[in-house]
């Protein structure tokens, strides 16, 4: 089992009861409030693991985190924006293919430069691409 961490923007209002209430634009459904701005931090990020964590054991994918400009495109009166970091556990599959060895030693040497694995550039070339599928 392993983990990475992903952000997501948190929208917050404060509302007529002077409590904040937050919700996820990627995740419709996962809201959450606090009495003031810490207890608010910390019950957002437990209601977006929580959400995240019951996507993942039903096997849904998560969705691309908008970015702030597209947030605030649709949320023009929000107070307050705050990123919300979460554990993302995944479980690593092993794999086997088949590459051409000029092409190997090119990409051997590319990731040598950037201080990065074999499997870290697979995965990260295929979440780039998951638009395709």
């Amino acid at each position: 089992m392993s983990e990475n961490i992903k952000k997501y923007i948190a929208v917050i209002n404060k509302d007529n009861s002077k409590q904040y209430g937050v919700i996820f634009p990627d995740f419709l459904g996962c809201v959450s409030v606090g009495k003031d701005l810490d207890e608010v931090e910390k019950m957002a990020q437990e209601a977006l693991q929580f959400h995240i964590d019951g996507m993942l054991n039903d096997s849904e994918d998560l969705p691309r985190a908008k970015t702030l400009d597209e947030i605030k495109k649709k949320f023009k009166k929000a107070e307050i924006f705050m990123i919300v970091a979460v554990k993302i556990k995944t479980k690593a599959t092993r794999i086997n293919i088949t590459i051409d060895e000029k092409l190997l030693r090119k990409l051997d040497k590319f990731l040598l430069n950037r201080n990065e694995t074999r499997s870290s550039f697979f995965a990260k070339s295929i979440e780039n691409h998951t638009k395709f599928f």
